[in-house]
């Protein structure tokens, strides 16, 4: 092992203090909510919890999973995820793909088309009546087809297929006469898995994330998402701090609703946090490759 110089210790210390820090300010939330979650709630709005969990219990847990609207909402959001990421990967397929060819007329007019949708769009009105008269108000296709397709993801798709797939290999498959779609289905997407998975985790995110199509466009309760039931809870919670707690069961409704709203945070981004893992080998990988070249 070379000796390092006195300049490569420092520097690597202060790389190492740093991402410490870092590792500290983006943990420290994540384990406050946790202890938060199966504290007595008392000792939350006391203050009392700081780091670990004091007088644990599993209350807001109960009561979530025996609350029909957050159930109701937890499936919810999982059908418009799988749903919507499905349609999203499928589009974005459609669309990179014949804008990575070379021989595809127009090719630079379509990408500059897509881009310009980008920085302008029709604003919320516009968007508002031409949903209206599609007849999506208030049905589970305003939550997936608006957003059916994103033009930053094309391109980074699109970059992925010019870099990473040789239009050598394309050639061959087409003089052994395959066709366009024999050609993307069985050899462009089988090379293409750590974008995909890179593009499944960016819109499975998003959808899980989405609430303010929810908000906008939706009205019977038993199609909002999880984050419309959250958003809810914590402004009921935030409601109750401009009310003095004069009586016992205005304190007592208080403090439901604060260890609901930890335990609530947990649920909703737990199965994201346990996703990220099966497709972290694949995001480095996709990202660097399918990022921006020119």
């Amino acid at each position: 092992m070379l000796d390092q110089s006195w300049g490569d210790r420092l520097f690597n210390a202060v790389n190492i203090a740093m991402l410490t820090i870092i590792t500290l300010i983006v943990l420290y939330p994540l384990v406050f909510v946790l202890s938060a979650s199966i504290s007595n709630p008392e000792a939350v709005l006391n203050g009392a919890v700081w780091l670990w969990p004091q007088d644990i219990n599993f209350d807001a847990y109960f009561k979530i999973f025996n609350n029909k609207d957050i159930l109701i909402g937890y499936g919810n959001t999982i059908l418009y995820t799988v749903l919507g990421t499905a349609i999203n990967v499928v589009m974005t397929i459609c669309a990179a793909y014949p804008l990575a060819r070379k021989d595809l007329f127009g090719r630079n007019a379509i990408t500059l088309l897509i881009v310009f949708t980008m920085f302008f769009s029709g604003g919320l009105i516009p968007t508002y009546l031409i949903i209206k008269q599609l007849g999506m108000l208030d049905s589970i296709w305003v939550m997936i087809i608006p957003n059916a397709v994103a033009v930053w993801n094309i391109i980074i798709m699109r970059t992925f297929f010019q870099q990473s797939i040789p239009p050598e290999l394309e050639e061959a498959a087409m003089i052994d006469g395959s066709s366009h779609m024999q050609t993307l289905l069985r050899i462009v997407l089988p090379l293409s898995l750590p974008i995909i998975a890179v593009m499944v985790l960016f819109y499975a995110v998003s959808h899980w994330n989405s609430y303010f199509n929810a908000l906008i466009y939706l009205d019977s309760r038993e199609l909002f998402p999880l984050q419309l039931v959250l958003r809810e809870i914590v402004i009921q919670s935030d409601a109750g701090d401009l009310v003095k707690l004069q009586s016992e069961s205005a304190a007592r409704m208080k403090m439901t609703v604060e260890g609901l709203k930890y335990a609530v945070l947990v649920v909703a981004n737990l199965p994201v946090l346990l996703l990220y893992p099966f497709l972290q080998r694949y995001f480095v990988k996709g990202m660097m490759i399918g990022a921006l070249k020119g």
